[in-house]
């Protein structure tokens, strides 16, 4: 199975992103995800030939597709680019078509029919190489667009205008004002849609632009003399030697060699606060160097970057589907043929009623023109964009859309301890030999030699505080989550080292944090302490007042467990757990009531994930973006109420679009229907409408959350 990703231009409405799916789905691709928004398609395909074939199809249904090995169709540059232009050529010929109809104007020659025909032609031409060549298209896809109801009401009413013009029957048989007004506004509507859903799109934008910037690149001459070259980032491979100097950006994600410098990370993490980093430190590309500088190593390119990383899951994200979305993508793909056939029903049931055919035709093509699917298919898209967008410029992430919307029904929040609600940094405050056979130089050794291999907290603290070049080599050497490792020496014997779950047959102790034994003898014992994350308590009393209920949740001991809850007022407590207990308590919880569980993403995986929305404390990595739902990046627990505050109000903003979409159409249709708006005023409200939609999404950008 191949994972395919494109670029697909040309899609403007849900329905382009509808035809696309489906069309992708009946030529055998699976996990297809198509995002109107920003024209990002993906899929999985059996044969790498077949996404040759399936860019040939989409191709032929008026849309450009982008993507490698997808061989380039010689492009046709159209006589007009984009909607503005098509809108600015076809005012001129509007506006002086509807002339004739102020009050008071009399322009005799416009009041010919073949002057109005051959003024709303160029128009009509215009019109229909766009909408209609698109409405054709739909239809010969089986899922028609909004395009066939342009289509169809500006070609009424310039047919029966020009029907008029041919047989003479008069003024009150002439609309061809109305035809090149339909096109015209629609053309204008189309453009501040656009304009208006593309902002949508700045923050991902932003991080997108920083991708591309110059480096400086080391090299060095047949005299080992250092030579600067300034070349793309995209130039870059692993290994390669880069200078950064003070107000240049990191030119991909590097380790520091030499130097120090002060990193502003604010577009990755969302903390304008400079960070310091010194020699072994890794810097992560896009972030900025505000003082210093540094010679680093080049340890990641391209898409392997953690930008990189982040703005594919960024995009993944925005191109899933949420719940509500839904419900208004089945109504969407039904939304055409309905409106047809209003339409049809209210030209028949007008003409009956009033015993003229004009003013029935006229009601029917404002039915057409007023009706916008395009407004259901985007509401929900529309606000994801926005909400995914912020959170990750405030250096949250989220892995997919749903976890967005599932974020208003959380009742309670589940805290791991180490790393979560602690800084997880360790310092060693006490430790005891529990024999003499053994001296004290001698046990700092094989504390070392076994804790250099976990990648537990307190494991790292320990070794980073004992480190020795005359390490023990071992023979085996096993890690089990929860307990410790265990290791044996070239000599046969058995070593552990753990929590006290390890030592239950040779102590009763159970009150220190490391265990440390040798062929089923205690060795000895080690205390560490860990400090409170100084933003803990005012994170757990925002849950606590926004009826959150929190609990704490932790493989550390109970006495230890029970002292942190009480200094934050947390009330519920459960401890010395292991990763297997985690993973069954998170999930009798969230089987319970819908449950966050907010974890340092490594050993808390497996509960992360069982989560009704699992957090992961993590730093910026590729290891914990993958092990939860929703990753804080920059271990910074202060995010937490940001990212629930988002996910209520993008889900809000949801509501509130598809609140709109759907009352405009319930009741637009029947005002057009009724007769109290022209097909004019009824394409103008129809731009309109899509307008709102987005200028409501985009107040996410500024929106108080928190």
């Amino acid at each position: 199975m191949e994972k395919v990703q494109w670029k697909v231009d040309g899609m403007h409405c849900a329905n382009c992103a509808l035809s696309i799916n489906k069309y992708l789905q009946k030529g055998g691709a699976s996990n297809v995800s198509v995002n109107a928004i920003d024209g990002n398609v993906s899929f999985d395909v059996v044969e790498a030939q077949k996404s040759q074939e399936l860019a040939k199809g989409v191709a032929a249904m008026g849309y450009k597709v982008e993507a490698e090995g997808v061989a380039k169709a010689a492009e046709r540059k159209p006589f007009l680019k984009n909607h503005l232009q098509r809108f600015l050529f076809c005012l001129p010929f509007t506006l002086v078509l509807l002339l004739h109809m102020l009050p008071g104007v009399h322009i005799h020659f416009l009041m010919n029919p073949w002057v109005q025909a051959a003024l709303t032609l160029p128009v009509f031409i215009v019109g229909m190489s766009f909408f209609g060549r698109s409405a054709i298209k739909s239809l010969r896809n089986g899922i028609p667009n909004m395009n066939v109801l342009i289509t169809t009401g500006a070609l009424a009413a310039f047919v029966y205008s020009l029907t008029g013009a041919i047989l003479g029957l008069g003024d009150n048989y002439l609309f061809f004002e109305t035809a090149a007004t339909i096109i015209t506004l629609v053309f204008l509507g189309e453009y501040l849609e656009h304009a208006s859903v593309q902002s949508t799109q700045r923050s991902l934008s932003a991080l997108v632009k920083s991708q591309k910037v110059m480096a400086n690149m080391i090299a060095f001459d047949d005299q080992h003399q250092e030579h600067i070259f300034p070349i793309e980032n995209t130039q870059l491979k692993v290994g390669d030697l880069v200078q950064i100097n003070t107000g240049e950006q990191v030119p991909a994600d590097c380790k520091i060699l030499w130097g120090d410098a002060q990193l502003n990370e604010s577009l990755l993490t969302g903390e304008s606060l400079p960070v310091s980093k010194t020699k072994k430190d890794f810097l992560i590309g896009g972030s900025i160097v505000e003082e210093g500088a540094v010679k680093a190593q080049v340890t990641a390119v391209g898409g392997d970057t953690v930008l990189s990383g982040i703005i594919n899951l960024v995009k993944k994200a925005q191109g899933e589907k949420p719940p509500m979305q839904q419900m208004a993508d089945r109504i969407s793909a039904i939304f055409v043929p309905t409106v047809i056939g209003i339409a049809l029903v209210t030209l028949v049931v007008n003409w009956l009623v009033l015993k003229e055919f004009t003013p029935a035709l006229l009601r029917s093509i404002a039915v057409l023109v007023i009706s916008c699917p395009c407004a259901m298919g985007l509401a929900t898209p529309a606000a994801i964009a926005v909400g995914l967008g912020r959170a990750a410029r405030n250096g949250i992430l989220f892995r997919n859309a749903k976890s967005l919307e599932l974020f208003k029904d959380i009742t309670q929040a589940v805290f791991d301890k180490t790393g979560t609600l602690t800084t997880g940094k360790f310092a060693i405050h006490n430790w005891q030999l529990a024999t003499d056979d053994v001296s004290q130089e001698e046990f700092k050794r094989i504390v070392y030699s076994l804790e250099k291999y976990s990648a537990h907290p307190l494991a790292k603290s320990i070794a980073a505080a004992w480190k020795t070049r005359e390490e023990i080599r071992w023979k085996t050497i096993e890690e089990t989550k929860g307990l410790g490792l265990t290791a044996t020496d070239m000599q046969g014997n058995a070593y552990a080292i753990g929590s006290s779950r390890i030592a239950g047959d040779v102590t009763g102790e159970k009150n220190h944090n490391v265990y440390v034994l040798r062929n089923g003898a205690l060795l000895g014992w080690i205390d560490l302490g860990d400090e409170i994350r100084p933003e803990a308590k005012a994170v757990v009393q925002y849950l606590q007042g926004r009826g959150i209920k929190t609990i704490l949740l932790s493989g550390d001991l109970y006495a230890n467990c029970r002292q942190l809850a009480d200094s934050l007022g947390i009330s519920d407590v459960i401890a010395e757990q292991t990763p297997e207990q985690k993973l069954q308590k998170v999930a009798e919880l969230s089987a319970a009531t819908p449950t966050v569980m907010i974890g340092d993403g490594i050993n808390d995986a497996p509960a992360l994930a069982k989560a009704t929305i699992g957090i992961s404390m993590s730093e910026a990595s590729q290891m914990a973006m993958q092990s939860a739902h929703v990753v804080l990046m920059g271990n910074d627990l202060q995010k937490l109420p940001m990212a629930l505050g988002l996910g209520r109000h993008t889900y809000l903003t949801i509501k509130q679009n598809l609140f709109w979409a759907f009352a405009y159409n319930i009741v637009a249709i029947p005002i057009a229907a009724l007769g109290f708006l022209s097909p004019t005023f009824a394409a103008l409200a129809m731009g309109v409408s899509d307008v709102v939609l987005g200028i409501n999404s985009v107040r996410l950008f500024q929106k108080k959350v928190v």
